[in-house]
C-alpha cells in the first residue's frame, strides 16, 4: 500500500488539569518498562471502560460497585492519557492509526458507561440514552472540525475527558449514599438531575461549537 502524506492535527488543550496532567504523564512515560508499549496501555484503558459499564450494571444490586467503578476510572485514565505521552516520548508516533483507534475505542467505552448507567437504576433510560446522542454528535462535530481546520480541540469551558472522569468519580461517591434528592417534596434519582444540566451544558457548548465553526469555515471560504 502506497503511503500517503499525512499532517496530524494541532493539539488544542486548555483544561483546568492540563498543565499538572501533562507533567505526571511525561513522569510516568519516562519511568514505563520497554515492554509495556501505546497499544498495551489503550487496551488497558478499553478494558477499564467495559469493566466500569459492567460495574454500573452490577450496582443495581449493591451499591459498592460504584466504588469498583471509580477504580476502573482510575485505571483508564492511565492507559487513555499515557498512550499517546508514550508514543511520543518514544517517538514512535502513528497519527492516523492512533487518531483512528483512540476515537472508535472512546466511542465503544462510552456506550459502555451510559449504558451501564442505564441499567444500574441510577439513571433513568431516556436521559441516559439523549446524553449518549448528544455526546456522539458532540464528536462528530469535533472530528469534522479537526478534518477541516486542523485543530483537534480536547476540551472545551476549561472541562476535558480527565476532569469529567474526576466529576463522575464524585458523583458515584455521593450516589453511593444518597442516590435520590428531594425537588419540591418530591424524590428525583440524583444522577437524573445531574444528567439534565449536564445534557444542557453539552447542547450549549454543541451549538456555540458549530456556530463558530460555520463561521470560521464561511469566513475562510468566501465565493
Amino acid at each position: 500500500m502506497e503511503a500517503v502524506a499525512f499532517k496530524d492535527a494541532t493539539r488544542a488543550q486548555f483544561s483546568l488539569l492540563a498543565p499538572t496532567e501533562k507533567r505526571a504523564l511525561h513522569w510516568l512515560a519516562r519511568r514505563m518498562p520497554a515492554w509495556v508499549g501505546p497499544d498495551h496501555l489503550t487496551l488497558l484503558g478499553f478494558a477499564a471502560m467495559l469493566l466500569a459499564g459492567l460495574c454500573y450494571y452490577l450496582s443495581q444490586w449493591s451499591p459498592s460497585w460504584l466504588h469498583l467503578v471509580n477504580l476502573t476510572l482510575a485505571v483508564n485514565w492511565f492507559g487513555d492519557s499515557l498512550d499517546g505521552t508514550l508514543a511520543r516520548y518514544r517517538n514512535k508516533q502513528r497519527p492516523r492509526y492512533g487518531f483512528y483507534v483512540d476515537h472508535i475505542i472512546d466511542a465503544f467505552s462510552t456506550l459502555s458507561i451510559f449504558g451501564g448507567l442505564a441499567l444500574s437504576g441510577y439513571m433513568s433510560e431516556r436521559i441516559a440514552l439523549g446524553l449518549l446522542i448528544v455526546y456522539f454528535m458532540a464528536s462528530i462535530n469535533v472530528y469534522l472540525a479537526t478534518y477541516t481546520m486542523g485543530t483537534f480541540r480536547l476540551s472545551f469551558w476549561k472541562l476535558s475527558p480527565t476532569e469529567g472522569r474526576l466529576i463522575l468519580a464524585l458523583g458515584n461517591l455521593v450516589v453511593c449514599y444518597h442516590p435520590h434528592i428531594l425537588l419540591q417534596g418530591h424524590p428525583y434519582l440524583l444522577y437524573d438531575i445531574g444528567g439534565v444540566a449536564l445534557l444542557a451544558v453539552l447542547v450549549l457548548i454543541l451549538i456555540g461549537s458549530v456556530v463558530r465553526n460555520t463561521l470560521i469555515l464561511y469566513r475562510a471560504e468566501r465565493v
